[in-house]
């Protein structure tokens, strides 16, 4: 896009413009024909008079209310919508009056581009109007509009049927995260599940952290949590380096980490001396804000640790500066530490555990080749496996070995690949052997920490009698042999060792996600598996936007969107130290035939003639109002004043608190060099809970590969694209990153969006040279999996051999209608990058390593 056209949409952003509106299927029952094109300007039929009739009018007054945008970016941020005769006319960031004090958290909380296009994505062509069922083949495009007791009354029997045969572990509640409400939940869905099917089959993990999860509290068990010190304390800190760490991209709100990070920038000044950024691309993060970017390969960041690392120790500045703090507080850093913790569990009486530990298999004799290892992990072994020079990764070493107060964190990104886990534990080693944490400016590594302040759930309850979970990404391999899922092959979890879980998954419900098809991994392979109705029976699909997972369904029940729905919204999970509530008031009234979730629960909870459990004889604006008082009770005269009721509240809007605390993780590590006297340790560089996974869990498919092992110690893993034969006839690998135009795949249908953040794949202008491409023209990029078209970037930011691509854009396969979606195998002209993705859990979260790609170029 051109600059000019770029401003000009960027401007409009935050006016009143012409609205993306929606065509009505109404006067059809059985539809083959499409809804309007996403982007597509058309009439907003059973709303009010068409787009040309919206503007501002001089005899009703604007009106404002707040709601938030709630999208998983980690900051719920507030925004004001102004309407006129019941119609929105514009969307306004949060201002704070003007003040912006970050001292004291007196700032404006403001919405980024997205939280401001509210207006076009509430008014998007493909929003879903009536209760849909499918009636031709799934994914295939043909529907029928139903009334909502039908819906009702069908899902219900349907899933009760199967619950019935099968057991209630055979109902699955699919991960979603596109709605992030505090009372109006999928947890209304959920409970009405509980209650008239006796419960469902649930999940842990998640797309974006399952392996960081699994391999923080691996790591530093008494930490709790991902989160390590917060941002400020970057103020004390003389050296940032960042692994896949992107905050100026993903956490882009005015409250927000992207906001924390600038400013301490801002207060550290110069003794901040050294901003590096690990990334095979050159995010904004950076742009001048970095003192050094390190181009580094997809999934190689732990090898170059591990250079650094021998370099830490190979020159004697560990057992100079950190030896003695690291035997006090680690287990695992070398074999007399692991011989006296062996030592001291056979004195215990604990065999079982002593038997766990392999006193070889210790990080100092990994990394320098001694011992039972053979390799040096120094940096002429690193450097091609990672793509840094020689003289970048010993120059590395020295600039933490020099620094007093280093602060490193571990992005999200790094976790998402093959054995995700170990890349997570191997990085985790720099702050370890710095010997420094604990100390002000200084990070275990761990994701900065946020204050928060959370919403008002609905309060009533039931118990889920399917007693199991799975790993939010194995839902397609337990549609297909979950009734062999067992903790030890498959990590099901809440029963007991060896237990089976016992069905396929026969139903899935699938609220405000689009993890059903788009967001998860190999998008052909997936669809084999869901339009097979002889596997899985019934689909359940609630959203507002006709989705490529949407299009998957068997039912489509229409949600409100947030402008329509009233709620109690916290800040989410990575909003910065700047805690903040939204009463979210409704500013328009429900479109077309919508339902919120409260309402679509206890439509299906009476089809299950569960009524009375459900609603407890009270209304939902009675539940609402309760749960406003529980917010009440937890927060007023705590720092923040709030009023007596919700309706009082809404017309306060937003309320907000700045952290207590920004101390650094784990301060009560700062200096010391006292052991505990139980023999544990606050941080385990050899696992013990992976040594007994090791000992006791089956590899994936029974598989040898490397990548699919589970080790105590942290150790670089190729991953399972690093074989020759797919290195030479895939020779690119793939860095996929969150663009500011979606978070996920939300926002992908707001055409202004589309414009000014285009979707496009970078390529390195030496490698675009080779192949003879141009800029801006459309390429193929291909892999095992599959194949998506979409235009090329020629750019130097990012390093040769990479191609760079944001996810989330919506599969579309070619000839696709705008209610299916096309062949499978057919090149996706949406360019969903999961369409190349493979499925392939990690060893231990079982978890998403959508990252871990390679394809070629045409």
């Amino acid at each position: 896009m051109e600059r000019r056209r770029f401003l000009k949409v960027s401007a409009a952003m935050g006016c009143a413009a012409s609205v993306v509106g929606c065509n009505s299927n109404s006067k059809s029952k059985t539809t083959g024909e499409p809804w309007a094109k996403i982007g597509e300007s058309t009439e907003i039929k059973n709303v009010g008079e068409p787009l040309t009739d919206l503007g501002p009018s001089t005899e009703v007054a604007e009106e404002g209310s707040w709601t938030a945008c709630l999208v998983n970016c980690g900051s719920n941020c507030p925004v004001k919508v102004i309407t006129q005769n019941g119609k929105i006319t514009r969307i306004d960031a949060h201002t704070n009056d003007g003040k912006d004090d970050y001292d004291t958290g007196d700032v404006p909380i403001r919405a980024c581009l997205r939280g401001r296009s509210l207006r076009q994505r509430t008014y998007a062509a493909d929003r879903l109007k009536k209760p849909l069922k499918r009636v031709g083949d799934r994914g295939h495009g043909q529907w029928e509009e139903i009334s909502w007791d039908q819906a009702f009354n069908e899902i219900a029997t349907k899933a009760k049927t199967l619950s019935d045969k099968y057991g209630c572990r055979s109902i699955y509640n699919n991960y979603g995260s596109g709605a992030y409400y505090g009372f109006h939940s999928k947890s209304c869905i959920t409970l009405a599940m509980k209650m008239g099917l006796g419960g469902y089959l649930g999940s842990y993990g998640s797309y974006s952290w399952a392996q960081y999860g699994a391999a923080a509290p691996a790591t530093f068990p008494r930490n709790g949590s991902t989160s390590g010190t917060p941002l400020s304390q970057l103020k004390h800190s003389d050296f940032f380096m960042g692994f896949g760490f992107n905050p100026f991209e993903m956490r882009m709100s005015g409250s927000g980490q992207q906001y924390d990070m600038l400013k301490a920038i801002e207060k550290a000044g110069k003794n901040l001396k050294h901003i590096i950024n690990v990334d095979p691309r050159y995010t904004e993060t950076g742009l001048g804000k970095e003192t050094q970017w390190v181009a580094v390969k997809p999934g190689s960041d732990a090898a170059l640790a591990e250079a650094m690392a021998y370099e830490m120790i190979n020159s004697g500045w560990v057992d100079r500066n950190s030896k003695a703090w690291i035997d006090a507080n680690c287990l695992g850093y070398d074999k007399t530490s692991l011989e006296n913790k062996k030592a001291a569990l056979i004195a215990a009486k604990k065999q079982d555990e002593a038997d766990l530990i392999d006193v070889g298999e210790n990080y100092h004799d990994y990394v320098m080749g001694v011992g039972k290892f053979t390799e040096k992990h120094d940096a002429a072994w690193a450097a091609p496996i990672c793509g840094v020079s020689v003289s970048e990764i010993k120059q590395l070493a020295q600039d933490l070995m020099d620094a007093q107060a280093p602060y490193i964190v571990v992005g999200g990104g790094i976790n998402r690949h093959s054995c995700g886990e170990q890349q997570c534990r191997a990085l985790f080693m720099l702050p370890i052997l710095t010997g420094k944490i604990g100390n002000p400016g200084v990070s275990n590594g761990l994701m900065p920490a946020n204050s928060g302040l959370g919403g008002g759930g609905f309060a009533n309850s039931a118990s889920n009698n399917a007693h199991a979970s799975i790993s939010c990404f194995q839902w397609p391999e337990a549609i297909e042999r979950g009734k062999d899922f067992t903790p030890e092959t498959d990590g099901l979890r809440s029963v007991k060792p060896g237990e089976k879980l016992g069905t396929n998954i026969k139903a899935i419900f699938n609220m405000n996600g689009n993890t059903l098809l788009n967001q998860h991994a190999d998008v052909n392979g997936t669809r084999k598996i869901l339009e097979d109705t002889t596997k899985c029976e019934l689909i359940v699909v609630v959203d507002c936007w006709m989705t490529a997972s949407a299009k998957m369904a068997d039912y489509i029940l229409p949600d409100t969107s947030w402008l329509e729905t009233d709620d109690i919204a916290g800040d989410s999970y990575a909003s910065g130290e700047l805690g903040y509530m939204t009463f979210m008031k409704a500013a328009i009234e429900p479109m077309y035939d919508c339902r919120n979730m409260w309402d679509i629960g206890l439509g299906l909870a009476k089809a299950w003639g569960k009524e009375q459990d459900y609603t407890k004889g009270k209304t939902r604006q009675e539940w609402l109002e309760q749960a406003y008082q529980g917010v009440h009770d937890r927060y007023n005269g705590k720092g923040l004043t709030l009023p007596a009721t919700y309706a009082e509240a809404q017309k306060v809007g937003v309320v907000k608190k700045i952290a207590v605390t920004s101390a650094p993780k784990m301060a009560e590590l700062a200096n010391n060099t006292t052991p505990k006297a139980d023999g544990t340790f606050p941080i385990y560089i050899y696992s013990m809970d992976y040594a007994n996974k090791a000992k006791t869990w089956t590899p994936w498919k029974n598989s040898t590969a490397a990548c699919d092992q589970i080790t105590a110690i942290p150790k670089y893993t190729p991953a399972y694209t690093e074989t020759k034969t797919e290195i030479n006839e895939y020779p690119f690998q793939v860095v996929e990153y969150h663009t500011k135009g979606r978070t996920h795949s939300s926002y992908h249908n707001v055409a202004w969006l589309r414009e000014v953040v285009q979707d496009a794949a970078w390529v390195n202008p030496v490698d675009a040279q080779a192949l003879g491409f141009n800029d801006t023209q459309m390429i193929t990029m291909t892999s095992p999996q599959g194949a998506i078209e979409v235009m090329i970037k020629i750019t130097d930011r990012v390093m040769p051999g990479v191609v760079g691509i944001a996810q989330g854009a919506w599969y579309l396969g070619t000839g696709a209608t705008d209610n299916g979606l096309g062949p499978i195998g057919s090149v996706d002209k949406g360019g969903c990058s999961n369409t190349l993705t493979k499925y392939h859990p990690t060893p231990v979260a079982k978890g998403n390593p959508q990252h871990t790609i390679r394809v070629k170029l045409s």
